[in-house]
């Protein structure tokens, strides 16, 4: 990603990957573990969740796809591209998927967390992180895949595909509203306290590693990066919304929920 990340990376980078996409797509990424129980798909929802026949909706791990237009809102670029990729990937397996669970097996709106595989054991995450149409996104503990899904969305980073032909990069000051960022930014201080560790970016946007994922992160290094410019990812809060901030606060907050979330840049 231009940098170098908090956590271990793949070692092998640049040519290789495009080649590897050219040739093979995502094959080379996040390899079937074995063989998993397979289901059929009666819908796709958007570009990283699906329903099963049996009625579950499914959240695939690692993937965050734009937003589709809900209330009011327009669809976010490639929204309906990553929607239409995901239907054609399981349509090309007969409507059926292989799901391997998360370590934490549903999220807080009841949908289960899992890898999704086709027939010929190729990630469904990793191909459409590999094609520009969604993003990395690591939280504990169903962070198994991490590093095999950081390659793939490489390729697609490096070649300007999808999401990344125009970078979708932001400073602090040009955030206007919640929701996913990729945020890039120089980190001004580093506090920890009993609400974790923040990094603040500027006057208007903090960087906070909440308590429960401080064991991920290597406490030496984060409280290290003051004066570094670093990249994080991850849903950005209105804090005034919420009554939250104090004078001398920042507006917006993003919180890091694993080392594969936030890289330090040169």
């Amino acid at each position: 990603m231009g940098g170098s990340s908090l956590v271990k990376k793949a070692s092998l980078v640049g040519a290789f990957f495009v080649s590897a996409f050219c040739l093979a797509s995502a094959q080379a990424f996040c390899p079937e573990p074995g063989q998993l129980p397979s289901f059929g798909v009666q819908r796709i929802v958007d570009g990283d969740t699906l329903r099963l026949d049996d009625g579950r909706s499914v959240r695939l791990i690692g993937l965050n796809s734009p937003e589709l237009g809900r209330e009011g809102r327009s669809a976010e670029p490639f929204a309906e591209a990553a929607r239409r990729r995901l239907s054609e990937l399981v349509a090309a397996n007969d409507g059926r998927v292989g799901l391997q669970l998360g370590g934490e097996a549903k999220d807080r709106y009841g949908r289960t967390l899992a890898h999704a595989y086709d027939g010929q054991g190729r990630n469904l995450e990793a191909q459409l992180l590999a094609e520009g149409l969604g993003y990395l996104v690591a939280i504990a503990p169903n962070v198994a895949l991490v590093e095999c899904q950081q390659a793939a969305e490489r390729v697609a980073r490096q070649s300007r595909l999808g999401l990344w032909r125009r970078s979708p990069v932001q400073t602090p000051r040009q955030l206007s509203r919640g929701g996913f960022a990729l945020i890039e930014g120089r980190v001004a201080r580093v506090e920890r306290n009993r609400g974790g560790v923040w990094l603040e970016l500027g006057d208007s946007l903090v960087l906070r590693v909440p308590p429960q994922a401080l064991n991920g992160f290597d406490m030496r290094q984060l409280q290290g990066l003051a004066g570094r410019q670093v990249e994080a990812r991850g849903w950005v809060i209105d804090r005034s919304r919420r009554a939250g901030v104090k004078p001398g606060q920042a507006r917006w907050m993003l919180s890091v929920t694993h080392e594969a979330m936030l890289e330090v840049l040169p």
